[in-house]
């Protein structure tokens, strides 16, 4: 193997052994890139200067019309978080289902299934619910395990559902990557895979992950009815006509946000950055109806900035690793690796999807689509029968288990800080596991049925 290739396989090894150390991301990447660099130069491996392409990368980055819709999507997720949406669904949803013995546990993931379309924010979505309704299942009877890893696994729905911040930066990378293989391969006239074509294709395997969902929680209620117990009818609850005009007014206003953003870029109305200003304003005004405006504008835009800043720190500092890394021949190591793998495109995808479960151990969402896509997507797309948005959705399906699975996922490091002291790490832990092992079903169904995810946006779009 050449010293190059030697020392971009270090860098790898070294980022991720300075990550499991908990030093900081974005810096972690950027340091240990800067360092190899450095080394690369002074063993004549690569030439220094080819850093001076960076601050034309930064550029690109900042002046990303598609990247513009992350601040503006993570403004209106914590913007709903304020406006009692949650509170006032689970409320209803709960005594719509609540006197069925699992009822808790179906409104449960409802709610979750809709804060998820109109939040996209899984930080938010796991806090919001963590703190309503895990008191109010433990207060029913319900087993910790299974409510705590309801409320995780559900909560972690806004990976998946657009408009899920992480579906806008797989979109923008996997565009990238998808010219890049076209014109590698001769095609000057390269077609493009976008972020509206990903939020069609996530619709499809997002629905089946809740009906997964639901008949896992419809068979404990069954089974193990103890876990799952009705809740005792309320006298002073509002019935039958009252409770549907109440549900009606709780669910207007969400759906109609939802609506308005997904319709408008599905339909072709509007570019996601374009819906996204729609969702913002939208959920102003949502919260205007709620509560106080002027007190919970300057918290959010605060929260938001600093959700901003660590998402495009940590793309910034990726950014330098991808660029040492090719100068390095590292793209092109990879390349080779997953041409000659056994098993052909199956194999090559099959590691790359393996590669990025294990990596959801030690690295988040945002550190693997910017620093691992960008590497396999080139090298996966110039393969025969590999459909982009089939492999976008795959990895956004195995994205979100990595934020699920112990020990690391971050949804259970949210949950873990809002939980009652009587939801012990272990039921987070031990009751997540089921969710987990039907996610990697639902991402084996996916790759068996990979209509599932490019029906929609092949109906849509064509193509």
């Amino acid at each position: 193997m050449p010293l190059a290739e030697i020392l971009a396989v270090l860098m790898v090894v070294a980022v991720i052994v300075a990550l499991m150390a908990g030093y900081p991301v974005a810096l972690t990447l950027a340091g240990v890139s800067l360092a190899f660099a450095v080394l690369g130069h002074s063993l004549g491996a690569m030439n220094f200067a080819i850093l001076g392409a960076l601050p034309q990368r930064i550029f690109g980055v900042i002046t990303n019309e598609t990247l513009l819709a992350i601040p503006l999507f993570i403004f209106m997720g914590v913007m709903l978080e304020r406006s009692r949406v949650a509170e006032e669904l689970l409320e209803t949803m709960g005594r719509l289902f609540g006197t069925l013995r699992g009822g808790l546990g179906i409104s449960v993931v409802i709610v979750g299934t809709l804060l998820a379309a109109a939040k996209g924010v899984v930080g938010a979505t796991t806090v919001t619910m963590g703190l309503i309704v895990l008191p109010t299942m433990l207060r029913f009877g319900y087993d910790k395990r299974l409510a705590a890893g309801t409320v995780a696994a559900t909560a972690t729905l806004a990976q998946i559902f657009p408009p899920a911040t992480v579906l806008v930066l797989l979109g923008d990378q996997l565009g990238n990557a998808y010219q890049a293989s076209q014109l590698s391969q001769g095609i000057f006239a390269p077609r493009s895979v976008n972020v509206s074509d990903l939020f069609a294709g996530a619709l499809l395997p997002g629905f089946a992950l809740v009906g997964l969902y639901l008949l896992y929680l419809i068979a404990v209620a069954i089974f193990f009815p103890k876990a799952a117990p009705a809740m005792p009818p309320d006298p002073t609850a509002p019935r039958g006509f009252a409770l549907a005009r109440k549900l009606a007014a709780v669910l207007v206003a969400p759906l109609l946000l939802i609506l308005a953003v997904l319709g408008s870029i599905l339909g072709g109305i509007a570019t996601p950055t374009e819906a996204a200003s729609v969702g913002a304003v939208g959920a102003i005004l949502l919260a205007a109806m709620k509560t106080n405006l002027r007190g919970v504008m300057m918290p959010v835009v605060e929260k938001t900035t600093q959700i901003t800043s660590m998402i495009f720190l940590i793309l910034i500092g990726a950014t330098l690793f991808s660029l040492v890394f090719r100068a390095l021949g590292g793209d092109d190591m990879v390349n080779r690796a997953l041409t000659n793998l056994p098993g052909g495109t199956n194999g090559a995808v099959l590691a790359v999807m393996l590669a990025m479960f294990l990596l959801g151990f030690v690295m988040d969402a945002f550190e693997i689509i910017f620093v691992v896509v960008p590497i396999v997507a080139p090298a996966l797309l110039k393969m025969p029968g590999v459909d982009p948005v089939w492999l976008g959705i795959m990895m956004a399906v195995n994205l979100q288990t990595s934020y699920m699975h112990p020990p690391l996922g971050p949804t259970l490091f949210y949950l873990r800080g809002v939980a009652p002291p009587e939801i012990t790490t272990r039921h987070i832990y031990v009751g997540i596991i089921p969710f987990v092992l039907i996610q990697l079903f639902a991402l084996v169904v996916l790759w068996f049925l990979p209509g599932l995810a490019t029906a929609l946006p092949h109906a849509l779009y064509g193509g």
